[in-house]
C-alpha cells in the first residue's frame, strides 16, 4: 500500500527500545482516507476466505479492523485490556507482553461475541515479535472459532514475528514492511507482504 509506505517515510520516528512511532497515522491520530484504504485492501485480500467476524485488540487495531469489517459487511469484535463489569462469563482471557505499554497486558473477549462457528480474520496495527497475536490466536482457538488469517498494518520484518507465527498455518498479510530501522540509517520501509 504505497500511500501508507509514503506516510511512514514522512512521519515515522524511531524511539528507544526499537519502537516505531506512527502515532499520526494509526496509534493516536487517524487519517480517514488512509484508514479506509487499509480496510479496502485487507477486505480484498481476505474476502475469499469468507470470514464471519473480524477480531482485533483495543485500541490501535480498532480503526483498521472496523474499516475492514465495514467493507466485508461482518461484525468486528475487539479484545478488551480491562474486563468490564458488564462482560458476561465465561470470558476468554490471555496475556501478552507489550513494549509500548511497558509490561504484561491482559486480554478479554466475551463468549457472547466469539465462539464455535465463527470464521475469524484478525486485523491489528503491528506485527513485531508476534506475542500479542499469538495470545489472541490462542483465545480464538479456545473459543472454538476458526482462525482464517491475520492482517497487520505494519510489519517489523527484522523481529521475525511472521516466522514465529508460522505454526498457526494461516495466511499473514501486511500493508507496510519495515525491513530495518536505526538511528544511523533511518527507516527502510517497503510495501507489505
Amino acid at each position: 500500500m504505497q500511500a501508507l509506505v509514503d506516510a511512514i517515510r514522512q512521519q515515522g520516528e524511531i524511539l528507544p527500545g526499537g519502537i516505531l512511532k506512527v502515532d499520526g497515522l494509526v496509534n493516536h491520530q487517524l487519517l480517514p482516507h488512509l484508514t479506509r484504504e487499509m480496510g479496502e485492501t485487507f477486505a480484498r485480500h481476505f474476502a475469499p476466505l469468507n470470514p464471519s467476524k473480524i477480531v482485533t485488540i483495543e485500541v490501535s487495531g480498532i480503526a483498521p479492523a472496523i474499516a475492514t469489517a465495514m467493507v466485508l459487511g461482518v461484525p468486528m469484535v475487539y479484545a478488551r485490556k480491562k474486563k468490564p463489569v458488564t462482560m458476561k462469563e465465561p470470558a476468554f482471557t490471555a496475556q501478552s507482553v507489550s513494549r509500548t505499554k511497558g509490561g504484561v497486558v491482559d486480554l478479554y473477549v466475551s463468549s457472547e461475541f466469539l465462539g464455535a462457528g465463527d470464521r475469524v480474520v484478525v486485523i491489528d496495527d503491528f506485527l513485531a515479535s508476534g506475542g500479542t497475536l499469538r495470545a489472541l490466536a490462542g483465545m480464538i482457538g479456545v473459543s472454538g472459532a476458526q482462525l482464517l488469517g491475520i492482517g497487520c498494518v505494519v510489519e517489523k520484518q527484522f523481529e521475525s514475528g511472521r516466522e514465529k507465527l508460522a505454526d498457526l498455518n494461516v495466511p499473514i498479510h501486511t500493508l507496510a514492511n519495515i525491513v530495518r530501522m536505526s538511528e544511523a540509517e533511518g527507516i527502510l520501509v517497503e510495501a507489505g507482504r
